[in-house]
C-alpha cells in the first residue's frame, strides 16, 4: 500500500485576503482580528478528495498529525489516518511542522504531502533528508518556490500517478522564501533556502517564482499608455500588483504599493494597499462597471492566486471574466514556454469559468490571445 504522510499548516494563507502578505509571525492573529478564516484546511481537502476519489480509501494509507494539522480533513475526505504526531491541533508552530516531517519521514512515508507557502517549504527543507520525496498544495501568501503544483486537484493528480505507478519524473527543486517584513514595505527581498525532491508532471507543477529580471522600461509605458487611453470614467478599477502595473500607476502620478491592490476611479486613488473586505466595502452600493488590471507572476504564469488573494471568488465574479485585464510583456510570456496562464482563485468552479483564451496587452494597442488553462 502507498503511505502518504500529510502535515497541514492551518493558518497558511490566511494573510492574504486581509493584504497582510503573509501569514508569519504576529500576521495570523492580526488577520484573525480582522475576520480572515482558515483557508488551508478546505485546501488540504481538494487535494485528498481526488485521490479518494480515483483510487478509493483502501490503495493509500495516511499518516498524519492530530486535528487541524492533518487528521481532521483525512477523515472529512473519507480517509480513516494514522496518527503519529504528537501536537496541539489549536495552537501549530513552526516547530510542529518540522518535528511532524521528521516523525512522518522515519515512519518511512512514499511521499510527504504538505499544505502551506512558502514558509512552510522552508519548515519541510529544514527537517527532511535530501532523499525524502516532498509535494507542497498550494495554500500561502508566498509562493514562490518550486516544490507546489499548480492547484490541490493538481497535487491529488500527482498522488493518484504515483500510487498507479505511472511514470512521473522526480528532482530537486528549489525553495525559497521573502522576507515579509520588507514584503510589506514594497521590497521583494527573495532568498535560496535548499532544494526538496518533488515529484514533477509538468502539466500540474508550478515554476520557481522568476524575480531577477527588469521589465524594459519602454515596453511598460507602451502598456500603460494604451491603458489610460482605455480607462473609462465612473470605473471603477481594481490594479493588482507587480511591475507591469506599477507602470500604470506611475503613468498617472499615483502613489502605488507594488505588491497590493490599488483601487482607482476616474483616474484618482481611492485607497491602496486594500484588503480583500476593504474590496467588498468599496462595492457595497456601487453599480458601476468593475475592471481588474492583473499581470501574471514572471516564471509561473499564474494570474490569480498567488499574492493577489485580495482578489476573492466573488470580487471576480463581481467584475467578470470579461472585464480582466491581463497585461504582460511579450518576455514575460515567451518565457512561460508555450504553457498557459493559471489561476487558483480557491474556487474550482471560478477557474474552470475562467479557462480559455483571453486577451493580452504586450505594447502600445498591441494585443496577443493566450489561454489561461
Amino acid at each position: 500500500m502507498f503511505t502518504l504522510g500529510l502535515i497541514v499548516n492551518p493558518l497558511a494563507g490566511i494573510g492574504g485576503p486581509t493584504a497582510l502578505k503573509g501569514s508569519d509571525g504576529e500576521a495570523a492573529a492580526e488577520a484573525f482580528r480582522n475576520g480572515a478564516e482558515l483557508r488551508a484546511p478546505e485546501r488540504a481537502a481538494r487535494a485528498l478528495e481526488v485521490i479518494f476519489h480515483a483510487l478509493g480509501g483502501d490503495a493509500v494509507s495516511v499518516l498524519t498529525c492530530p486535528g487541524l494539522m492533518g487528521e481532521s480533513v483525512a477523515r472529512q475526505c473519507g480517509f480513516v489516518p494514522e496518527l503519529v504526531c504528537e501536537t496541539d491541533p489549536l495552537n501549530t508552530r513552526p516547530e510542529d511542522t518540522e518535528q511532524a516531517a521528521r516523525v512522518l519521514e522515519n515512519k518511512g512515508v512514499d511521499l510527504l504531502l504538505f499544505v502551506g507557502g512558502d514558509g512552510t517549504a522552508r519548515n519541510i527543507c529544514n527537517a527532511v533528508s535530501p532523499h525524502q520525496p516532498v509535494l507542497g498544495v498550494p495554500a500561502g501568501v508566498k509562493m514562490h518556490s518550486g516544490v507546489y503544483a499548480m492547484t490541490p486537484e493538481a497535487a491529488g493528480e500527482v498522488v493518484c500517478r504515483l500510487v498507479r505507478a505511472d511514470l512521473v519524473d522526480i528532482r530537486r527543486q528549489e525553495v525559497r522564501d521573502i522576507d515579509e517584513e520588507a514584503f510589506r514595505q514594497g521590497r521583494v527581498m527573495s532568498r535560496y533556502y535548499g532544494e526538496l525532491l518533488v515529484p514533477e508532471e509538468g502539466r500540474f507543477m508550478q515554476q520557481v517564482k522568476d524575480g531577477g529580471r527588469e521589465v524594459e522600461a519602454l515596453v511598460v509605458d507602451e502598456i500603460a499608455d494604451t491603458l489610460m487611453e482605455e480607462m473609462e470614467d465612473d470605473t471603477l478599477y481594481l490594479v493588482g500588483p507587480g511591475s507591469t502595473t506599477a507602470g500604470l500607476m506611475a503613468a498617472m502620478g499615483l502613489d502605488n504599493t507594488l505588491l497590493g491592490v490599488d483601487l482607482v476611479r476616474n483616474r484618482q486613488l481611492l485607497a491602496g494597499d486594500v484588503s480583500a473586505g476593504q474590496i467588498e466595502q468599496a462595492l457595497e452600493g456601487f453599480n458601476g462597471p468593475v475592471s481588474i488590471i492583473i499581470t501574471p507572476i514572471g516564471g509561473q504564469g499564474m494570474l490569480l492566486g498567488r499574492g493577489n488573494q485580495q482578489l476573492t471568488p466573488a470580487i471576480i465574479r463581481r467584475a467578470g471574466r470579461d472585464n480582466l485585464i491581463v497585461v504582460a510583456t511579450k518576455t514575460k510570456i515567451t518565457e512561460l514556454g508555450g504553457r498557459p496562464l493559471m489561476v487558483d482563485s480557491n474556487d474550482p468552479q471560478l477557474d474552470r469559468e475562467l479557462a480559455g483564451y483571453v486577451p493580452v496587452l504586450t505594447g502600445y494597442r498591441d494585443r496577443i490571445l493566450y489561454p489561461i488553462g
